[in-house]
């Protein structure tokens, strides 16, 4: 399962977009910043699941990869170029994953992590 983290500049536009255009639904609360921006939300069209954040015009593209072993992963992502952001870890949400820059620029996270139904 591939899940894009698709980033906006505006993210309530986007959460709207999104909801109200291309008939997601929103799962759970959005996280939000101190000034009210959101910065993570998960919404789901069936059997498809995208991730919301936001980002400034210069953020490149990134995708969430669920991998039931990220450690092996890891060094086949490696061994293809990649570049680490961070190397495989638990995390306090559950989830073992890890963070690279593919040759293009695209950031991948690949982990346990999946968004639940």
């Amino acid at each position: 399962m591939i899940v894009p983290v698709l980033r906006y500049v505006d993210t309530d536009a986007g959460l709207r977009f999104l909801v109200d255009g291309l008939g997601f639904d929103l799962v759970g609360d959005p996280e939000r910043n101190d000034d009210g921006t959101i910065v993570h939300a998960e919404l789901r069209r069936g059997d498809a699941w995208v991730m919301l954040s936001n980002t400034d015009d210069q953020t490149p593209s990134e995708a969430y990869l669920v991998d039931a072993d990220p450690d092996a992963r890891f060094e086949q992502a490696i061994a293809a170029g990649a570049e680490t952001m961070y190397e495989p870890k638990d995390q306090p949400y559950g989830s073992r994953e890890f963070a690279v820059i593919d040759p293009g620029g695209t950031t991948w996270y690949v982990g346990t992590y999946a968004p639940s139904h």
